[in-house]
């Protein structure tokens, strides 16, 4: 149990630096105004438009680095500070966000899955970790039985949420390549500018990946403490 405090440590501490990073970067691009003076709304909507999406709405929502596509009700929601700024940073978001429009548009193959796994993960990612130890302590005074098929089925349930933060990182790094892509095409920034949306988009980035090596090295650790101890 200790190994397993330490390891959660060090990925904490790891996400923590990346988590940080990424909102300097943020706030460092923010200071970059765009040369066309086109706001992060403006910018998402001409994406939209450049791809022939005409049943998304562009909203704002409260809060910071909130930003996110809701394929239910097809709206991009952008962060009050995305959704009116005109600098680097904004573009890369808004842009983004469009990009899971896009994907979810044209039906990309990583997004259904991805969607597929959210009712089941949402329910189940929570217990997930409290069937494990519940299932070895229970095993551990009653014997290999019950609790061990318990542990079994929260293993389970804790590799379905792991899948799907693996299955979220090539959703995440299409939306910003394609991002990037129409940001480019369309002359949308200039050349510092996009540096400044390429930078800040790969640190966002980075941040899907901290968790999905997180959760595979939580899942690992309890595999084996689920199946090591046995004969």
């Amino acid at each position: 149990m200790f190994g397993y405090y330490i390891l959660i440590g060090a990925i904490a501490l790891v996400s923590w630096l990346v988590s940080n990073q990424l909102k300097k970067k943020f706030a460092y691009y923010s200071k970059v105004q765009l040369r066309n003076g086109m706001s992060g709304k403006e910018i998402a909507e001409k994406m939209l438009a450049d791809h022939g999406i005409n049943d998304v709405e562009v909203i704002s929502v409260a809060g910071q680095l909130t930003d996110h596509y809701n394929p239910k009700n097809k709206t991009v929601n952008l962060s009050e500070a995305v959704y009116n700024q005109r600098n680097a940073a904004a573009a890369a978001v808004a842009a983004h966000e469009c990009g899971h429009a896009v994907q979810h548009a044209q039906a990309y193959s990583w997004l259904q899955t991805r969607s597929t796994l959210v009712p089941m993960v949402s329910v189940t990612s929570g217990m997930s970790q409290w069937l494990v130890i519940g299932g070895l302590v229970l095993g551990a005074a009653a014997g290999v039985g019950m609790g061990y098929w318990v542990a079994v089925a929260g293993l389970v349930f804790m590799a379905a949420a792991t899948l799907f933060s693996f299955i979220t990182l090539p959703v995440e790094y299409d939306a910003s390549n394609r991002a990037l892509a129409w940001l480019k095409n369309k002359n949308i920034v200039s050349q510092e500018e996009y540096k400044g949306s390429e930078d800040a988009l790969k640190w966002a980035a980075r941040t899907y990946l901290v968790a999905a090596i997180g959760a595979l090295a939580s899942l690992l650790y309890w595999a084996f403490q689920v199946f090591g101890g046995r004969d």
